[in-house]
């Protein structure tokens, strides 16, 4: 589509804004020139050593996320013209106590996917068989035939249409009448991540394994030899309290809200300084220079946490606001990984991948894309795949949205999740492009959004029916 309206529409806009206050009207080159790669490593550095002073990461329900928490409070709290809070959640905490995995005998790295339930202390034997491929995979009717009960199955990540990426692979095999379920990578990452979203008494012990040893076995198996694994995992889950934060500026029509969010947490398996401190480095420096400017449209900066264990804090925060308030929104802008591969923008027309944001995302991603085509760069369009917190924004509220991205994976990132996304993962020039690309998107649409994106109206049948059952499926956190 063509964005024929948005320079009438900031000359327009610029003059009513202009004299508000002493703050000068917010401008594109203005703004972007605010935006430092000297700030954004800045953040990106105290990330890393918080990990590395805190066991490794910075992850929810760890010492590594409050510490995370308190650097982000420090930066955005008491700033003359803002109003900073924090958001008090709780999300269901889980860590592997100890876990392994054998085949035929010989030790194989394995990953306890999290909210498994535990086998017992002495774990189990039993054969290994394959379970059915691709999205067969995905359906409980495609084990008729096959015996497996009593069995640990073996089945490739997908992605199901129902259930999730991971517990739409575990509950088919489960309802079948498997023992336990191992479930090898798609990509030749390392499996370090990966959420079964809730608890489910339909669970069966449940571990994410590699690629390479998945075919391995596979393999076998399809020779016709006789496989058998000992699986043994113990896992506690616990509810524990922790914190988003939000900061917005004082000035702005509080009836238009632009939302510009960003994950706060690790993975447990790694510090997280590509996914996500870049999307939370990002945030900071555009605050920090937003607030040196006027803004016809108020704007709200959110830290969120739990993002890994299945976008709770995003979550927590949606379903939470009253009606008028979630009508106040006009758009959530999302940061999530933007310091290493391509240039991605969330692909909101549905024209390359077919999945269609609500209206207005169109036009934000035009805006995006016109920027990177004029300074000469390739835009990836990045699928929407409810993996990250604008899911939270489309699916409980309804709201038109964006996201930048630079690629999830081990083909963009090969420390995707991995101990190594550290300080010395991040690329200086892509995270500074990629934030002065929020920032020139945000001096749109803090003077032009209301002229561009059409206003969307509380809908408490969708708050009400997402809260419950949308979000009961699993976000390996892919875009």
């Amino acid at each position: 589509m063509k964005l024929t309206r948005t320079a009438t529409a900031v000359a327009s806009l610029s003059s009513i804004v202009a004299g508000l206050d002493n703050k000068p009207t917010i401008d594109s080159t203005a703004l972007q020139a605010e935006i430092t790669t000297e700030g954004l490593w800045a953040n990106l550095v105290a990330l890393d050593e918080i990990a590395s002073a805190n066991g490794g990461n910075r992850a929810f329900g760890l010492p590594g996320y409050a510490a995370s928490v308190d650097y982000v409070w420090n930066r955005v709290s008491n700033i003359t013209g803002t109003k900073a809070w924090k958001q008090d959640f709780t999300a269901l905490f889980s860590r592997v106590e100890s876990i392994e995995l054998k085949v035929d005998g010989e030790g194989i790295y394995v990953y306890g996917l999290t909210f498994s339930p535990s086998t017992s202390a002495a774990g189990l034997t039993a054969e290994v068989v394959h379970g059915p491929e691709g999205v067969a995979g995905c359906d409980a009717a495609s084990y008729d035939g096959l015996d497996v009960s009593g069995k640990i199955v073996l089945v490739q990540r997908w992605r199901c249409l129902t259930g999730g990426t991971l517990a739409g692979r575990v509950l088919p095999a489960a309802r079948a009448g498997a023992a336990a379920v191992l479930i090898y990578n798609d990509q030749a990452a390392n499996a370090t991540a990966g959420t079964l979203s809730a608890p489910n008494p339909e669970f069966v012990p449940a571990g994410f394994i590699n690629q390479d040893d998945g075919l391995r076995i596979k393999q076998l198996l399809d020779a016709g030899g006789a496989v058998q694994a000992y699986f043994q995992q113990t896992q506690s889950i616990e509810n524990r309290t922790t914190q988003n934060i939000l900061v917005e500026t004082e000035d702005g029509d509080p009836d238009n809200v632009i939302v510009l969010g960003a994950h706060l947490d690790s993975v447990q398996a790694g510090p997280g300084i590509n996914d996500d401190g870049s999307g939370t480095s990002l945030l900071l420096e555009l605050f920090r220079g937003t607030i040196k400017y006027q803004t016809r449209n108020k704007v709200r900066f959110a830290w969120w946490g739990a993002e890994e264990n299945g976008l709770v804090g995003s979550r927590a925060y949606c379903t939470s606001l009253a009606a008028d308030e979630a009508d106040r929104i006009l758009a959530y802008l999302n940061f999530d990984m933007v310091s290493k591969g391509y240039f991605g923008v969330g692909d909101g027309d549905g024209s390359t991948h077919g999945s269609v944001a609500p209206a207005g995302s169109d036009v934000i991603e035009r805006i995006y894309v016109d920027h990177f085509e004029s300074q000469g760069l390739v835009v990836t369009p990045a699928i929407i795949t409810n993996g990250s917190d604008y899911a939270s924004f489309w699916q409980v509220l309804g709201k038109p949205f964006g996201f930048l991205n630079t690629g999830t994976g081990a083909a963009q990132d090969p420390c995707y999740h991995q101990a190594c996304d550290t300080i010395n993962n991040p690329d200086p020039r892509t995270i500074t492009i990629e934030a002065r690309a929020a920032a020139h998107m945000l001096s749109i649409l803090s003077l032009n959004g209301t002229l561009l994106i059409p206003k969307t109206h509380h809908n408490a049948t969708l708050q009400s029916r997402t809260a419950e059952n949308y979000f009961n499926h699993d976000h390996d956190h892919e875009m």
